[in-house]
């Protein structure tokens, strides 16, 4: 069981509040139990309950109950009313469901599968539940995720972005990239992972582990090999605006002594427009210092030029959907043409993403992009074998 809103009383009310909210909720729920069931606080918002000896048909209408319970609650605190609801995930234990930890994975895969259908309901976990096994899945990255991030097995790597004519800016730019190393030594691929990172609330952690050793890296390049580079990091929509982010990158800058005109943030054009003004705040304070910023996959949006306006963005990386088919796509390339024109007149510099053949290649020289990054011109690597790389624009 997983309480909804309870977030909302905490940030609102702070913790005081939601504990005494918890206290509230478990007396009423209790009764709603039989003598031989346990009714267990497992951490944070999450409750578990054991229903002894209970057929599928009452297991469902006690979480009903349960559920109706917790909907009819209202929290009252300092003149302030609250309602919360709960999602519920309702697995059979049987000979045939495995361990105790698989039967916990199950319930949980089954009451994120309510989140996901509206909140608030209960949801039946079936051994064919497509839904419920995708969310399983995603459960068990989360464990594998934190797991990574005790143990510092993420990676970083690199792929160059190259200028098309010359530039003013004489040093290697780079974009920063996340991969993380699997039990078995192997390569994941952010695809993989990502997803799961966003869902459980990873990704800011995930985030500041990729600002704090990039900038390490930035830094013994300057004092040992006097190489300064330019390097964009990629910020999730979780990291936008918290506190905690642009305080981190306060501190790691003056730490490491990285210049900030040397770093460029990534933001994507789907975080920025969830809270444009939330989003222009962060960029304004990190700009102050003297960082650039890089709006990425521009283009995707419906309403990507009305409230480009409001982001004092340096960058903008065209949306890869847009390159894919250039050379075969006159659409492709008068809607790159556009947003190439209406970059410039901003004042902003263009990149195109996922450029895999010479054809694009050409036709993004011809339009007049200012950097190029992908296949055809650098795969990624990873961040220790730097040295060792030369690529030139073809």
């Amino acid at each position: 069981m997983d309480l909804d809103q309870f977030k909302l009383v905490n940030d609102t009310c702070g913790h005081r509040a939601g504990d005494v909210l918890l206290k509230q909720l478990s007396s009423l729920l209790k009764p709603v139990l039989r003598q031989s069931d346990t009714l267990a606080r497992l951490g944070g918002d999450e409750f578990g309950v054991l229903l002894s000896h209970c057929p599928i048909e009452k297991g469902l209408e006690i979480a009903e109950a349960l559920r109706k319970t917790v909907t009819a609650f209202r929290f009252s605190w300092d003149g302030q009313v609250f309602s919360v609801g709960v999602s519920i995930g309702l697995v059979s234990i049987t000979e045939a469901c495995g361990s105790l930890d698989e039967v916990l994975s199950h319930a949980d895969a089954a009451c994120y599968t309510a989140k996901d259908l509206g909140r608030n309901r209960v949801h039946l976990f079936q051994p064919d539940d497509k839904d419920a096994q995708e969310r399983q899945g995603q459960i068990q990255w989360a464990s594998r995720l934190q797991e990574a991030l005790d143990k510092d097995l993420f990676r970083l790597y690199f792929q160059t972005i190259v200028p098309l004519e010359n530039s003013d800016n004489s040093m290697p730019h780079y974009e920063i990239l996340a991969r993380m190393i699997s039990q078995q030594g192997e390569l994941v691929p952010p695809g993989a992972f990502i997803p799961a990172a966003e869902r459980f609330g990873l990704m800011p952690k995930i985030d500041k582990w990729v600002i704090r050793n990039t900038l390490a890296w930035m830094g013994d390049q300057l004092r040992q090999n006097k190489q300064p580079v330019f390097c964009s990091i990629n910020l999730s929509g979780a990291s936008i605006g918290r506190e905690d982010c642009l305080q981190l990158i306060r501190e790691q800058l003056q730490k490491h002594s990285v210049p900030p005109r040397n770093i460029c943030f990534e933001i994507t054009e789907t975080a920025a427009i969830a809270d444009p003004a939330n989003a222009a705040r962060f960029i304004t304070e990190l700009k102050q210092l003297g960082c650039q910023f890089a709006l990425d996959d521009f283009g995707s949006g419906l309403s990507s030029f009305g409230y480009l306006k409001q982001l004092p963005v340096d960058y903008l990386k065209i949306d890869g959907i847009f390159i894919q088919e250039l050379a075969n796509n006159r659409i492709d390339q008068a809607m790159v043409a556009s947003i190439n024109n209406i970059g410039h007149i901003m004042g902003l510099k263009t990149i195109a993403e996922f450029v895999e053949d010479a054809a694009t290649l050409n036709i993004l020289r011809q339009i007049g992009v200012d950097y190029v990054q992908g296949f055809y011109l650098s795969r990624p690597e990873p961040l220790e074998s730097l040295n060792s790389v030369r690529v030139m624009p073809r």
